[in-house]
């Protein structure tokens, strides 16, 4: 096992990777998009032959850019003191390696997208402007098969996917990927918006609106072309909030 460097030390391309995956975590526990020390996120380091993954028993708030793992494809622990949760290699790992895409893969538990996969069925409706942004960019894995404690599992979960940018797994959770930090997470976070809404919705009792076909295309085209400019936007809003609330998440 390796040791950690300083972070100051590290290169500045890592070190700004690291600092926007701590304030991912900490982003995560103030939408209560966490469960416990059991969900995860990586992300690729930029020469794509390393990623970063969460400490095991780390609560979420006391995750730092200097306290995450570094892991090579194979499980070898490059950086980092600790140990790593089985199930999140073998999700994160599985879909890096399938995805070169999926830079950062994120996995949640979050309440309101994790109830629509215990229904029979459960899919996001195309019923309002968050979930637009979706349009034809989830799958959804319909077959629970317990834990994913070996690459056979996390393999399947990665064909699963495939070109998608959200997957629901049944009676399980969530797993988003993007190119980026910024760009994943502020994809969880509308996806965790759009599920609230429709779980609210539900509960009322009545009939989803539906929203006409040709509005629904063009409406995600529209969000897609713009969605690494607003991405970005809206991360750094929420770093800047992190600088001012919590600045220890960035050491």
């Amino acid at each position: 096992m390796g040791t950690m460097r300083e972070l100051k030390g590290a290169p500045a391309a890592e070190r700004a990777v690291r600092v926007d995956l701590a304030a991912a975590f900490r982003l995560a526990v103030r939408f209560e998009l966490h469960e416990g020390v059991c969900n995860h996120f990586s992300v690729m380091l930029p020469e794509g032959q390393r990623f970063l993954l969460n400490r095991y028993s780390l609560h979420w708030s006391e995750v730092t850019a200097s306290n995450l793992l570094t892991l090579d494809a194979e499980g070898n622990i490059l950086e980092g003191e600790g140990e790593f949760e089985k199930t999140a290699f073998y999700i994160h790992s599985r879909i890096h390696l399938a995805h070169p895409r999926a830079a950062c893969v994120l996995h949640t538990h979050m309440p309101y997208a994790t109830a629509l996969t215990l229904l029979e069925g459960g899919r996001l409706e195309m019923a309002e402007q968050n979930a637009l942004r979706f349009f034809d960019d989830i799958a959804y894995d319909d077959i629970y098969n317990g834990l994913v404690v070996d690459a056979a599992e996390g393999d399947r979960l990665a064909r699963a996917l495939g070109a998608k940018r959200v997957m629901f797994l049944a009676s399980h959770g969530v797993i988003v990927v993007g190119e980026s930090v910024a760009e994943a997470f502020d994809s969880l976070y509308y996806l965790e918006r759009a599920c609230r809404l429709q779980v609210l919705a539900r509960s009322m009792g009545g009939k989803l609106r539906s929203v006409r076909p040709e509005v629904v295309r063009t409406a995600y085209r529209m969000m897609r072309d713009d969605a690494p400019k607003y991405a970005d936007a809206h991360f750094g809003a929420l770093k800047r909030i992190l600088e001012r609330e919590e600045p220890g998440y960035s050491r």
